[in-house]
């Protein structure tokens, strides 16, 4: 473990980006691996677009993201931590879940790269808010700066396989599903958002 946390501490960025981008592919690789019929194939293509997509664009983004964040507000202490969570859900979470939709449309030739975006990135941001604002409360609390990106990519990993399935099938569908999933005082909770959400003039 210590030779890994010296190899972070002295090649931060590589160290960081290549972990984030692994962690991406396989998550797609897991979720192909687990909604798919024994008959099927996994598209290892699939899998190579997600990766580059992490590798490229997500890994280096949360990188200097968190370089940003942490020295804007710099230290652990509630109200920063606070600070970066709120900005962090506020700026990058829609753009990393629009370059998500919209990287992978794009890699795949589709005719309009932001329909998918225009039709997911609303409810999919939603969800993210109540997954990622714990997994940055850790993130900025208790994680160290130079091993943030890496911590990140395996918290990624299980949002990835979630937006890897939720691209290919109808989004609300996949939340209620989940909802069937939770807790009851959670599940109670995520009830109220959506009936906000059907409601008229919302």
């Amino acid at each position: 473990m210590q030779k890994l946390l010296r190899l972070f501490r002295k090649y931060p960025w590589l160290s960081n980006v290549t972990v984030y981008g692994s962690l991406f592919a396989s998550a797609d690789l897991v979720q192909q691996w687990l909604t798919k019929s024994k008959d099927e194939v996994i598209d290892i293509t699939q899998t190579a677009k997600v990766g580059l997509i992490g590798l490229c664009f997500h890994a280096n983004f949360n990188f200097f993201w968190f370089k940003a964040l942490e020295h804007a507000w710099p230290g652990s202490a509630a109200r920063c931590v606070i600070k970066k969570v709120v900005t962090d859900q506020l700026v990058a979470g829609p753009i990393t879940i629009s370059a998500f939709y919209t990287g992978l449309c794009f890699l795949d030739g589709e005719e309009d790269v932001f329909k998918t975006v225009r039709e997911k990135l609303w409810p999919t941001y939603k969800t993210g808010v109540v997954y990622w604002s714990t997994v940055q409360a850790v993130n900025f609390s208790i994680i160290p700066p130079f091993v943030r990106t890496a911590y990140i990519g395996a918290c990624s990993f299980v949002w990835t396989s979630f937006l890897c399935y939720v691209r290919h099938h109808n989004v609300d569908q996949v939340l209620k599903n989940l909802l069937q999933m939770l807790p009851t005082s959670t599940k109670n909770l995520a009830q109220d958002t959506q009936k906000e959400k059907d409601s008229p003039g919302k």
